[in-house]
């Protein structure tokens, strides 16, 4: 009889043990033995990129929601909004132009830079209207022009116009992109710098004075990036790890059918497939790869030279009174973090 009863108190004791283990199981992390976040915030950019493929993709499915995470998404219209969410804790991961993440780190946001979703080419350009007599930069001399201000346009649109020498003698207006498009039909502008898929509508009456890519062969280099929340990355760096191979793989699509990717961005833009394969080919798209080497993040050992780069447009945008203070290069350095890239890379050789 007591052997019997003992066995009755081991079988509850294992059924206790097991139900306790399945709910502290759920929702965890496997290899860390952490429990993962119920929901993940990402703030996003509705433009031709490849976290837009992966999203219609649904690789965040396979990289999240199969973990029992719920991902979110959040359109933000530059990076101006983004990093006031970030500040709030209201987002997790955000996409920006890499002067909004120079403004993140100049305001001490606890963030970090982990991705170049791309380095930004005719995606972004100054436009102006046909037959306005605008043939030339210094034409904009007492000419109206719009830009979402603290974003990359804002940026090329400065030296532009500090190159040709008139940077004091136009009217800059700050607006965001739906709003430069409506002052733009309602003839309140001249010009606009602005981005994908805005431009295209400017450019249905309007031509390209001088692109972003015209401004790299100068040596000012802008780029979409993502950044994450330090308390997040901290927490989670396998999530952040599986964001960017889930972003890989959207990418891989484009390269591998470009036809394919450009269907995918028009349906989810609302824009027509040659307009979507247009703008994608505007920018550059680059492997993780590439952004380990020494022109971009470098390796966990040995920064790259995008610190040098975003050090050099934060004094920029200091001297043009944008920030308050310009970080060092070693703060910069910091900041763009090629961990998680080579974490994503294990990740992906395993799959």
């Amino acid at each position: 009889m007591l052997s019997f009863l003992r066995r009755i108190l081991i079988l509850l004791l294992i059924a206790i043990l097991s139900s306790t283990l399945i709910g502290c199981g759920n929702n965890q992390d496997k290899d860390a033995g952490e429990e993962y976040p119920q929901e993940v915030n990402f703030g996003i950019l509705r433009v031709p990129n490849e976290e837009t493929i992966a999203i219609a993709e649904g690789f965040f499915d396979k990289y999240f929601r199969d973990k029992g995470i719920k991902t979110n998404f959040i359109v933000f219209d530059s990076g101006v909004d983004a990093n006031k969410a970030l500040a709030s804790g209201s987002i997790d991961f955000a996409t920006m132009g890499n002067t909004n993440a120079i403004i993140a780190l100049s305001r001490e946001l606890k963030v970090e830079m982990v991705w170049i979703h791309e380095v930004l080419g005719e995606i972004e350009a100054l436009a102006v209207k046909n037959n306005s007599g605008i043939n030339r930069i210094e034409d904009l001399e007492g000419q109206k022009i719009a830009t979402p201000f603290a974003s990359t346009s804002h940026y090329i649109l400065l030296n532009i116009l500090k190159e040709a020498g008139i940077e004091d003698k136009v009217q800059l207006l700050d607006m965001q992109t739906a709003e430069i498009v409506a002052a733009w039909e309602r003839g309140d502008i001249s010009a606009a710098y602005t981005w994908q898929p805005s431009l295209g509508k400017l450019l249905e009456s309007g031509e390209i004075l001088v692109s972003s890519e015209d401004m790299i062969k100068k040596g000012f280099i802008t780029a979409n990036v993502n950044v994450v929340r330090k308390e997040f990355a901290n927490k989670y760096p396998d999530l952040v790890a599986s964001f960017i191979a889930c972003l890989t793989e959207g990418a891989n699509i484009y390269r591998e059918d470009p036809n394919k990717a450009a269907t995918i961005v028009a349906e989810q833009l609302g824009i027509s497939k040659e307009d979507a394969l247009l703008q994608m080919q505007g920018s550059l798209w680059l492997k993780p790869e590439e952004l380990l080497g020494s022109d971009y993040f470098g390796s966990s050992d040995a920064p790259g030279a995008f610190g040098s780069i975003m050090k050099d447009t934060s004094d920029f945008l200091l001297d043009q009174g944008s920030i308050d203070n310009s970080p060092s290069l070693e703060e910069f350095n910091k900041f763009v973090n090629p961990l998680y890239i080579e974490k994503s890379l294990e990740i992906l050789n395993k799959n």
